[in-house]
């Protein structure tokens, strides 16, 4: 086998396509999809067992667990999916793969989607062109899917062809008799073989030479093919190095279900493919550990039979191509049936502990700051709204955590103003207000289209008016997420400008700062028990409110004696002025919520 530092340079060219094709895929999922795309994924996830089926359909349609357990993280990464949901669609994915390993066993073919990506860039290049934004958007999803796949397909191009190589693995004829230690290291080897060439099919093939060749019994086949299962979840943790944390979780929970299966397999190893062994005789397939006694007894009894049976010399028709035709036939049914038990068990036992497994992966793969934590809404879900009113209560529970969330933007935004001037630190941060601000428009759009939902049901009056008021309370929050983002945008002119702030700008705005957070925590426990607000806390928020604008004047006043003065310069004053204005709108905004808390939501003055 000849492999040249051209043929690496390929292969890393085609893992770049591929990871710049998640790339695009995710960003153009985001923009086009959005929430009607997250409400279908929610209706076919709405629990773990709708999931499992989803996930089981979908790659037995596309022939490659692979390929749709990248389409589960780039949902997750467009925060299209939960982490819970994406579980359970892989232990799905693992179920339908088995669809494909049966088809080439009775069919020898497979389903290549790379047929089509040529097609699809030419629909997306027009659709590109295309004048409406949402048209480009899918555009720009086909072409970030077909860059996925053609990456795909050309990585298997790229590789070392083992497949066709198979003399590279005769040493391993050499271990093939050492006991448990055998299944271990064919464990191992289907692992990193699968690894290497990026599919469990091609691994199957391999498998099925190596036991024609009399190298190795049924029982390490088998070994080889459950080592497979880890093998390919190499493909989607590739997808996620591109992702965000919630992508690279849902990678993780790929291998570590297939990890853990393979362990307790491993476990029982020699009754289960006895098990397997018997089913396939039991079903009219022959006995799959045949083969292997057939053929080793030709080498040992008439060896040029055997050299002759592998270097294509016998006459076709010949008795011995015959029955071992048939042979590996028993073998193929019996590595399907032992592939497709093994996936089965493994899905029946750890379908229950989805939610475990969603804990032990957000304890590997931690959020490094809590921007990172995946978009997706905590109450509310997609399906069927058949009880408008007490969806709104859903609706209630899901604007706390928007304000909440939205919160944690007034904090960042007054460490910005004391980090240090266009320093990595400061960068970071800007960044993740802006990201924040990006994830507080999409939520404000999913809560908005969910809240127009429930109006078009059977709703009372009272219910008409909540979801109105929710309507402006979800609009006003995402203005303060606005002023937040605005906040940077003011330090990044005041550092075009060169402007330094004194410590008494820094501590008058500090001041400020401490009122709004002040007003924003009232807000939020309102919000967190919006069923009863009480007079009393929102005369609270009215005093606050006032606070807030009497020292705005306050500082106003100052602003124009300390420029005067010579106290700081005049540059320093407007952009200080700016800050103080949009600390205060922020201040508006958070009224505003209350005022309609006030209208809609108070239960009675405490």
């Amino acid at each position: 086998m000849d492999y040249s530092f051209l043929d690496f340079l390929g292969l890393l060219g085609a893992v770049g396509l591929f990871l710049y094709g998640m790339k695009v895929m995710s960003e153009g999922l985001q923009k086009a999809a959005g929430d009607r795309l997250r409400n279908i994924l929610s209706a076919m996830t709405r629990n773990r067992f709708t999931g499992l089926i989803t996930g089981c359909l979908i790659t037995a349609l596309i022939q490659s667990s692979s390929a749709s357990t990248v389409m589960v993280v780039s949902f997750v990464n467009a925060g299209l999916m939960s982490l819970g949901q994406s579980m359970a669609v892989i232990m799905g994915a693992n179920v339908g793969t088995t669809f494909t390993a049966w088809i080439i066993s009775l069919f020898g073919f497979k389903v290549n989607i790379s047929v089509f990506v040529l097609p699809l860039i030419g629909l997306a290049v027009v659709l590109l062109l295309m004048n409406k934004s949402k048209t480009k958007s899918i555009g720009e999803f086909l072409i970030g899917f077909s860059f996925l796949f053609m990456g795909l397909d050309m990585i298997s191009a790229y590789v070392p062809d083992l497949q066709n190589n198979p003399e590279m693995f005769a040493v391993l004829k050499e271990y093939a008799s050492l006991g448990i230690r055998s299944i271990l290291i064919f464990t191992l080897v289907g692992m990193l073989v699968t690894i290497v060439i990026q599919s469990s099919a091609a691994t199957f093939a391999i498998t099925l030479i190596m036991c024609s060749k009399g190298w190795i019994t049924f029982d390490l086949a088998c070994a080889l093919v459950l080592g497979s299962n880890i093998g390919t979840t190499i493909t989607p943790i590739l997808a996620s190095l591109s992702g965000n944390v919630a992508a690279k979780r849902a990678s993780m929970g790929h291998l570590l279900f297939n990890l853990l299966g393979t362990i307790w397999c491993l476990c029982i190893f020699v009754p289960f493919a006895n098990f397997n062994t018997w089913l396939t005789e039991a079903i009219g397939q022959g006995d799959p550990t045949a083969l292997y006694k057939y053929v080793t007894n030709i080498e040992a009894t008439n060896p040029d039979l055997y050299n002759h049976l592998f270097d294509n010399s016998l006459p076709a028709g010949h008795d011995v191509l015959q029955r071992i035709a048939t042979m590996q036939m028993s073998v193929s049914f019996g590595l399907s049936i032992f592939h497709t038990t093994f996936n089965i068990v493994n899905v029946v036992v750890m379908i229950w502990l989805t939610n475990v497994y969603v804990k032990i992966v957000e304890w590997i793969v931690p959020s490094k700051n809590r921007d990172d934590s995946e978009f997706t809404l905590k109450f509310i879900s997609g399906g069927l709204m058949n009880a408008a009113e007490l969806n709104i209560t859903q609706a209630e529970k899901e604007i706390a955590v928007y304000a909440e969330r939205v919160g944690r933007m007034i904090d960042m935004a007054q460490t910005l103003i004391h980090t240090k001037e266009k320093s990595e630190e400061y960068n970071t941060l800007l960044s993740r207000i802006e990201k924040y601000e990006d994830i507080s428009d999409r939520m404000e759009l999913e809560i908005a289209h969910y809240l127009n939902r429930c109006a078009e049901g059977r709703l009372s009056n009272e219910g008409k008016l909540r979801i109105a008021a929710m309507l402006n309370i979800i609009s006003e929050i995402e203005s303060i997420a606005d002023s937040c983002l605005g906040i940077g945008k003011i330090m990044n002119r005041k550092i075009q400008s060169g402007v330094e702030f004194n410590e008494e700008i820094y501590s008058n705005i500090d001041s400020m700062y401490v009122y709004v957070k002040q007003a924003m925590e009232l807000m939020n426990n309102q919000l967190k028990d919006i069923e009863n607000v009480s007079g009393k806390s929102l005369i609270e928020s009215y005093n606050k409110e006032r606070e807030i604008n009497n020292f705005r004047n306050a500082l106003r006043g100052t602003n124009v004696e300390n420029i005067n003065s010579k106290h700081y310069e005049y540059q320093a004053g407007i952009y200080y002025m700016d800050i103080i204005g949009d600390l205060e709108k922020t201040g508006d905004y958070i009224i505003n919520v209350v005022d309609n808390l006030r209208d809609n939501f108070k239960k009675s003055v405490a």
